[in-house]
């Protein structure tokens, strides 16, 4: 069966049997037209490629234009201020130099001592009570209130009298 004719022989008998006489030549015209649709499907995609490679090209040309000028302009030298400033220096006359010196023992007099000593005293202070603290209050109505075991808090009835014990 390696030979073109004898297999063109076995499908003319196999379709004779089954198919009317047109059939192979309407199924050849079927083939042949998905052949050329494949083929026109192929170009189809092949340009379509090409044409967006090049609208590709074109929108990058057009958003990224050249660095170089088409017409040279001369280009304003912009100045700018350095950021630092140049000091010149140069040495001052020698009468308006000042010189220290030290003083002899004997050049010096004072009229008054000149160490001062001070001392301080420690303690002198205890923690006051309740009823000392109620007791500065004289005739002042207030409310000790206890929020904790180390927590208290004084409560004036009068705002006045909160103000004027502070700054006493």
């Amino acid at each position: 069966m390696n030979n073109r004719a004898d297999q063109e022989n076995l499908l003319a008998e196999v379709l004779a049997e089954a198919s009317p006489p047109d059939f192979r030549a309407a199924m050849l015209a079927e083939t042949l037209r998905l052949a050329r649709r494949r083929r026109h499907f192929h170009q189809a995609r092949r340009a379509a490629g090409i044409l967006s490679v090049l609208f590709l090209l074109v929108i990058i040309a057009v958003e990224h234009p050249s660095r170089l000028p088409i017409i040279s302009r001369p280009s304003a030298r912009k100045i700018t201020k350095p950021g630092y400033e140049l000091v010149r220096t140069q040495p001052m006359p020698a009468d308006a130099v000042i010189a220290t010196r030290k003083f002899s023992a004997t050049g010096f007099a004072t009229a008054i001592p000149t160490v001062i000593e001070v001392t301080t005293a420690g303690g002198g202070f205890h923690m006051i009570n309740d009823n000392e603290l109620l007791s500065l209050l004289a005739d002042k109505p207030a409310v000790l209130i206890r929020t904790g075991p180390q927590s208290e808090e004084l409560v004036f009835a009068n705002p006045e009298d909160q103000k004027r014990f502070l700054v006493h």
